[in-house]
């Protein structure tokens, strides 16, 4: 009776006392939960929750994986209050230390371990841009089939260095192949032909033209930018570089969250940081190859244009395939249907259908055209990120070395 007395005297309920610190961690020391109902057994509702996604927690090697995969799972933190934790990574962390292993639980990896730049990827990034730079020189040196002959076999170099650079490091798809992978590529190398030979040709559309074919020079009937696909050749370095540091401070951020609204809250600045930092870059580089090459830099396509495919790549890296490829192929279309209803307004009768773009082109120039679907997409790719590269599930750690 004197210890129910000193209990009693105290004013502290032992059982409470323990139901508070399980709340507070997750899991008691002892291994076993408390509470007046029953964890464990039959009427376990983590345990249930563990058989349901058995594969997640017997492949995880710590405990933000399985948060990350809960969360993807649409598991927030209003439903792990149901399991009587305070977030998501609280109830991960139970899951993970109930898991059956032999032998001690393997260390828990470190982000900044994984994430380290590698020589190989970074000598990759600046791989398209040198060939790039080396094509546009070969091409003002030489004339007539030579001309054309340099600029094919520079421009199958530079497909061929870009794919290598997409397949490797932080620009490489982490979360495996995507149905809307190849469509994505297939759709970029056609928005990065249409910016180098898509303006002159809706300008002379307009103008009446074309009178004959590209011959790949800067006085030809269809002259070609170069300054613009130098540029953004050259991006490919910064675009890898923002995607590391994204990679590297978003897994950091991934460590320390304590709930899935503060690490989204907190990866919302660096994604912004990101892209603002690509964009300075590119932005630079477009200036530099304008001044180069002795033509005009184009921002405003230049600048659009690697915007919606940094983004749409980014999107790509961290499995959300889907969008960026409907989004590319939107743009793609509008490009091509742009030129397509000036050549159908000459028909006679249908000389309504060029006078949207033509338009267009009269108060903003042939690159008003694609600035403006580009900008439109990239917005709406940018809204897009800021909500789906956010969660936690979107930075799970890889066997994939960024």
């Amino acid at each position: 009776m004197s210890g129910l007395d000193e209990l009693d005297r105290s004013g502290v309920d032992r059982s409470r006392l323990d139901q508070s610190r399980l709340d507070r961690s997750g899991v008691d020391r002892s291994g076993t939960s408390g509470g007046a109902g029953p964890r464990r057994g039959a009427a376990d509702p983590v345990k249930a929750l563990m058989h349901r996604h058995r594969e997640l927690c017997e492949r995880a090697v710590d405990p933000l994986e399985i948060a990350a995969g809960l969360e993807a799972h649409g598991v927030t933190d209003r439903t792990a209050a149901r399991f009587r934790h305070r977030d998501v990574f609280s109830l991960a962390e139970e899951m993970y230390a109930r898991v059956p292993r032999d032998g001690d639980a393997p260390p828990l990896t470190t982000p900044t371990a994984i994430l380290r730049p590698r020589l190989d990827w970074a000598l990759l990034t600046l791989l398209p841009g040198a060939l790039c730079a080396a094509t546009v020189t070969g091409v003002r040196l030489t004339h007539g089939r030579t001309c054309l002959l340099v600029a094919a076999a520079g421009l199958l170099a530079v497909a061929l260095a870009v794919h290598a650079a997409l397949r490797r490091g932080p620009l490489s798809p982490h979360r495996g192949a995507h149905p809307g992978l190849h469509r994505t590529e297939a759709w970029t190398c056609w928005l990065l032909g249409y910016a180098a030979l898509g303006d002159s040709l809706l300008r002379a559309a307009v103008g009446g033209g074309p009178d004959g074919l590209p011959d790949g020079t800067a006085n030809g009937p269809w002259p070609v930018a170069a300054a613009p696909l130098l540029a953004l050749a050259l991006a490919c370095a910064p675009a890898a570089w923002s995607a590391h540091l994204l990679a590297v401070h978003a897994r950091r951020r991934l460590n320390t969250s304590r709930g899935l609204e503060e690490f989204a809250a907190s990866v919302q600045p660096l994604l912004l940081g990101a892209f603002a930092l690509f964009m300075c870059a590119l932005a630079a580089l477009a200036a530099l190859c304008g001044a180069a090459l002795g033509e005009p830099a184009g921002y405003a396509h230049t600048l659009t244009l690697g915007g919606l495919l940094f983004l749409a790549r980014l999107l790509t890296v961290h499995g959300f395939a889907h969008a960026p490829a409907v989004v590319l192929g939107v743009v793609g279309a509008a490009e091509a249907l742009a030129p397509a209803t000036v050549f159908a307004g000459r028909l006679p009768g249908f000389g309504f259908l060029a006078t949207p773009v033509e338009s267009l082109v009269a108060a903003w120039g042939p690159a008003g055209v694609p600035s403006l679907v580009c900008g439109a997409a990239a917005l709406t790719l940018l809204i897009h990120a800021s909500r789906t590269l956010t969660r936690a599930s979107a930075h799970a750690p890889t066997d994939q070395p960024c």
